[in-house]
């Protein structure tokens, strides 16, 4: 069968690269043709574009580049018209996906699969008119989802596991590497690391960095790791260090969290990651005019938590330090206790072990796949 995928990020080039594999092992008569990166690329198939024409993220950067969206999204609506895949698979990137999706249910028998759904539960909660009406069958990888998608909105999703859990397994079953080997490979000293994830884009990073580099520096006999974001320079890095002694590893995001004692991460699927490595954290990210945005949070956002580790648990499991809440002396005291304080080590351990049993087993990807050709299986047959 013809499957055209469309991402806009890196993440979603990783995961629609293992779901492309899955879906070859099931599907061994498999084409693919995308809107992808390098990962999808390895897999196989044709690359109409690659997602790093597309990923501008905040107002001003799309506003800026609106032309080259809608130019894109012309193409992508042409191309998949004119090569008529068996089905139409969509990776996160709302903003475009949705818009895409809209348009081939309108405009051919196509159907659309979603995976990695939406994430509407946070914000933009409206967008299910859109997901109802175009999208034939979602795959969650939050199971959390199922009740909002399912029991809130009526509308019928997959669960077919975290491809998060995948990742981290298949890592932590290859990599052998000692703390010494890889304090040495890295020139890093034989001092506990605090592991500093502060975003992935640059704006996140200078908001946070510096903050978090503070309070880390007030904890004794530790050094500081920051986990480098894919496509951001080491030189962006060098003025938010502060001639303070901290190194920058790229590319070595889960080596480092093996080795790591506590970290300090912002939102995101690395806080995630950390809590699948067993690592304390304190998930900290700062908003311009935080009284407003603490104000908005607590008024606007639909979810009480802003951190995966602690929506999949469905309670604190690891300290939001957010807004108005993110300064560095609660960083600093938040770290300390997560060091020191063997009763809340404890309370975060066994949070993270609740998590892990709501996400289930590895084998995301497949689950996915199989579930997929069996459903374009039955509606061949049925046509």
């Amino acid at each position: 069968m013809k499957y055209y995928l469309i991402v806009g990020e890196a993440s979603g080039d990783l995961h629609a690269s293992h779901l492309m594999a899955a879906l070859q092992a099931e599907d061994p008569q498999a084409e693919f043709r995308f809107f992808g990166g390098d990962l999808m690329t390895a897999v196989g198939g044709t690359r109409v574009k690659h997602y790093k024409e597309l990923a501008y993220m905040g107002f001003v950067p799309v506003l800026l580049h609106l032309r080259t969206i809608f130019a894109a999204m012309k193409q992508c609506k042409a191309d998949i018209t004119a090569w008529r895949p068996d089905v139409v698979i969509l990776v996160d990137y709302p903003g475009f996906n949705l818009k895409i999706a809209r348009y081939v249910h309108a405009h051919t028998h196509i159907p659309v699969y979603y995976y990695i759904s939406p994430k509407i539960w946070a914000w933009k909660e409206y967008r299910i008119k859109n997901i109802k009406r175009d999208v034939d069958e979602l795959f969650s990888i939050l199971p959390f989802e199922v009740d909002f998608f399912e029991n809130k909105h009526d509308y019928p999703i997959h669960y077919v596991g975290n491809p998060t859990v995948d990742e981290i397994a298949a890592f932590k079953k290859t990599y052998v590497e000692t703390f010494e080997e890889f304090s040495a490979s890295n020139g890093l000293s034989r001092q506990p690391v605090i592991a500093l994830l502060a975003g992935s884009r640059k704006q996140e990073i200078k908001d946070n960095l510096p903050d978090m580099i503070r309070a880390a520096s007030s904890i004794p006999g530790m050094q500081m790791v920051v986990a480098g974001a894919p496509g951001i320079t080491s030189e962006f890095y060098q003025p938010y260090l502060n001639h303070a002694h901290v190194k920058v590893l790229f590319g070595r995001t889960y080596p480092l969290l093996a080795h790591a004692t506590v970290a300090l991460v912002t939102s995101g699927t690395a806080t995630l990651e950390t809590a699948l490595f067993g690592v304390p954290q304190a998930v900290c990210y700062h908003t311009p005019v935080p009284k407003l945005i603490a104000f908005l949070k607590r008024h606007i956002l639909k979810v009480p938590y802003i951190s995966l580790v602690n929506l999949i648990a469905g309670k604190e499991v690891v300290k939001e330090l957010v807004a108005d809440k993110m300064t560095v002396e609660q960083m600093t005291d938040e770290l300390q206790r997560l060091l020191y304080d063997t009763q809340r080590k404890e309370s975060v351990r066994m949070g993270y072990d609740e998590m892990a049993r709501c996400l289930g087993a590895p084998g995301a990807p497949v689950r996915a796949a199989r579930m997929m050709v069996e459903l374009l299986t039955r509606r061949r047959h049925e046509s």
